[in-house]
């Protein structure tokens, strides 16, 4: 998550110095309010790793945005973060903005920022989305609160 997972020779502890290390979790943002529940549920499930220091930040609409978020986190202590772009694509929010607003928020913060690959370049990810839409295909029905259109 946070840190590389150490191997058996090195010392643990170089990994999980919580108090220098972040993790920015990065969503696009939406007006509707209940568009972030997801989010705040993944990042509800990070913390109990409590390997770094965590927050969500968006790209519009919502609060806290990422020099914000980065702010926050240098207030905590934190030293170095990554950034975990939460998109499915790198389309041109992941590879045109995060750029920029990594580089406004390394400057507003002080604290050295890294950007991590969109989740939806990660194999695992992937694997985990084919697995929950073919376990949805083979249900007859699937449950929703949704009526149907």
């Amino acid at each position: 998550m946070c840190q590389k997972q150490p191997s058996k020779k090195v010392n643990k502890s170089k990994y999980l110095q919580k108090e220098n290390n972040g993790l920015i979790l990065f969503a696009h943002g939406s007006r509707n309010p209940a568009w972030r529940k997801p989010f705040d549920k993944l990042l509800k499930e990070v913390k109990k790793s409590k390997e770094c220091h965590a927050i969500l930040a968006f790209g519009e609409f919502m609060s806290p945005n990422l020099v914000d978020a980065a702010k926050m986190l240098a207030y905590k202590g934190v030293s170095k973060a990554v950034i975990v772009p939460l998109f499915l694509g790198g389309g041109l929010h992941v590879r045109g903005d995060l750029p920029k607003l990594a580089a406004q928020a390394r400057a507003a913060s002080g604290i050295k920022l890294r950007v991590a690959k969109a989740i939806g370049d990660d194999a695992g990810v992937l694997k985990a989305i084919a697995d929950y839409s073919t376990a949805a295909a083979r249900m007859r029905t699937i449950s929703s609160r949704r009526k149907r259109v």
